[in-house]
């Protein structure tokens, strides 16, 4: 697969992998063999970077915690020196939702779990989840040059961030890379664009199908288990959102026919258009959903194609969609 450079010198497959959804939010916990061959599936496939988080868990059939970070740590392991491991720290569930905490000695607690489940001794990127209101993002990023030095991150990175946190934080210490929610239906971190390209920081995209919208795999009749399965109460899957969202699907199902391509990878393949320091990390259970999303970086899009997606994409209502206020 092609490689990216995220930052000044984090070098990185075009497409990575999410890995949250193995464990966590899109039911109950896969079948950890399944998902360690899955993990070896993508590593052939030439994808190098690999998301994850210590808050990525699930309950397991006998009841026992499934940590995603134990997953992907035994997956990686006979890889280590060929792929990019990246987690997060700052935020626990709780009944009411996210809670953040991102005190600097919680921090140090997280680091030192999450090396223990990855089994690795470095971290190669490091996020802060979410900004945390109640802790200066300096006294953060103090922290992640304290841990670089002490060798147990390399790179560190904010997700869901804003352009006068990023500035803060990277006026103290460098980041690499800010993790944001981008798709062709959620297009609003587009306006950081020129400070990522002035400071020289990678754009990791998740959530890039739109929770698997784009991939044009769904109806109104699609059924997801309330309480373990996010997309129970996502909009774009009510009957409502399938309507209000079906001019896009539209158009997206009519430029991968003239490209020969799956919807998916054309939602992808765009993207990697905009900028080539983006990277998307869409997250799969299946092998087959694996190849379609990693085939995405064989596909280009002209500059021409690229300009009229954008002006129908423009033309367009905003999208019902998770995550973006209408």
């Amino acid at each position: 697969m092609q490689k990216r450079v995220l930052g000044k010198d984090l070098t990185v497959s075009a497409i990575g992998l999410g890995c949250m959804g193995m464990t966590h939010a899109y039911g109950a916990p896969s079948d950890e063999n399944d998902m360690l061959r899955l993990i070896s599936q993508a590593v052939d496939l030439g994808c190098t970077l690999f998301d994850t988080a210590e808050c990525y868990t699930g309950t397991n059939p006998d009841g026992s915690t499934a940590y995603n970070e134990e997953l992907v740590g035994k997956g990686l392991r006979a890889y280590r020196d060929k792929v990019v491991i990246a987690t997060k720290f700052g935020v626990r569930h709780t009944p009411d939702g996210l809670a953040t905490d991102s005190r600097p000695e919680v921090i140090r607690k997280s680091v030192e779990g999450s090396l223990k489940r990855l089994g690795v001794d470095c971290v190669d990127l490091y996020y802060q989840h979410r900004v945390d209101p109640k802790i200066p993002v300096e006294d953060v990023a103090g922290v992640m040059s304290d841990l670089m030095r002490e060798g147990k991150i390399t790179h560190w990175g904010i997700s869901e961030a804003t352009e006068e946190v990023i500035r803060k934080a990277h006026a103290v210490c460098p980041l690499t890379a800010v993790q944001n929610r981008y798709s062709m239906m959620a297009r609003d971190y587009e306006a950081l664009f020129p400070v990522l390209e002035e400071l020289n920081i990678g754009f990791v995209a998740f959530s890039p199908l739109a929770n698997g919208f784009l991939s044009d795999r769904y109806t109104k009749d699609s059924k997801f288990e309330k309480g373990v399965d996010f997309r129970s109460f996502m909009p774009q899957f009510t009957e409502q959102g399938m309507e209000d969202n079906r001019p896009l699907l539209e158009c997206v199902r009519d430029l991968s026919q003239k490209k020969n391509a799956a919807p998916a990878q054309i939602s992808l393949a765009w993207m990697l258009a905009k900028k080539p320091w983006i990277v998307p990390i869409p997250g799969t259970r299946k092998s087959a959903r694996l190849i379609e999303n990693f085939g995405a970086a064989e596909i280009s899009l002209t500059a021409e194609e690229l300009e009229n997606l954008d002006a129908i994409l423009n033309s367009m209502k905003p999208a019902t969609v998770y995550g973006v206020r209408r």
